[in-house]
């Protein structure tokens, strides 16, 4: 028996799937494949939404958009946005970490982590500190200044934006070891996680997270958490999972991921998502059956 083959049942006939997306949806190589294209869209002409949930911001969802069929809405930023992909990415709800606690956390990373280096991801574009590792493209609007500057100076054009995300690098380091550390020194103040492979933290708001965000779309359409079945890989996924009906951690996935959901499937570049949706909808009641 295979992993993909979990013998646990969907708790409910699921009306919505919340996948993640790198390591979970998508392959290594950033791709979806035809196979998981194909599931997808089987699962909504089946009635079943499908939401990305992502710690992506929304101007990273150009590898899935194309990808949408009846609704495009998409959970971004682990919950701290909620947008539209059909409408260019339209930011339709912001949960934003307000800048004095920004500044509150990066204090107490500073005197906790030395070497800490930050980025501030904002509704309008992502700005960092000179030392912090350059992990994306350059843009000609991106800022290089300390945090401090970046959270604190709101008098200028980066400071008018709501904050989404910080996040907090640290070169030396192991990764799980720094998201212990932080959460001991300023977990009261905002949520941490991660879902790099490197000392990375994502931090937003507290209580915002990926669950708290697809609970409240959820209760919108009148869905409840034994309806869902969701997907992940990396920490910033273990509240979702723990909160959907039925769950799976992809065979690639961090051991809090696999200590965390109720199933388990192969691995992202074996179309884990593909095989379990595709074993859900054979097992759909049929009518007059």
């Amino acid at each position: 028996m295979t992993p993909a083959t979990d013998p646990q049942p969907v708790a409910a006939v699921p009306r919505l799937i919340a996948t993640d997306l790198d390591g979970t949806l998508l392959r290594d190589d950033k791709s979806v494949s035809e196979r998981t294209v194909a599931a997808l869209a089987a699962a909504e002409k089946a009635g079943i939404e499908v939401f990305f949930v992502t710690g992506r911001p929304a101007r990273w969802m150009h590898v899935v958009s194309e990808h949408v069929h009846r609704h495009g809405l998409a959970i971004c930023a682990n919950g701290a946005a909620v947008v539209d992909l059909r409408a260019g990415g339209e930011l339709l709800t912001v949960h934003p970490l307000e800048r004095a606690t920004g500044l509150a956390v990066i204090a107490a990373l500073r005197e906790a982590a030395p070497g800490v280096s930050f980025g501030v991801e904002t509704t309008a574009g992502f700005h960092h500190e000179a030392g912090y590792p350059r992990i994306q493209a350059h843009d000609p609007g991106m800022i290089v200044a300390v945090a401090e500057k970046l959270l604190g100076d709101t008098d200028a054009p980066y400071g008018q934006a709501p904050v989404i995300k910080l996040l907090a690098h640290h070169g030396e380091m192991a990764p799980d070891d720094f998201l212990a550390l932080a959460r001991a020194a300023a977990g009261e103040l905002a949520t941490f996680t991660r879902s790099s492979p490197s000392a990375l933290l994502e931090i937003s708001a507290p209580g915002v997270s990926k669950a708290s965000t697809l609970a409240l779309c959820c209760a919108e359409r009148g869905i409840s958490a034994a309806e869902v079945v969701a997907f992940g890989d990396m920490p910033n996924d273990v509240e979702m999972l723990t909160w959907a009906g039925s769950s799976y951690a992809m065979g690639n996935a961090h051991p809090d991921v696999l200590a965390a959901a109720s199933g388990r499937t192969v691995a992202n570049n074996e179309d884990g998502v593909a095989v379990v949706i595709e074993r859900i909808l054979r097992d759909l009641p049929r009518p007059g059956v």
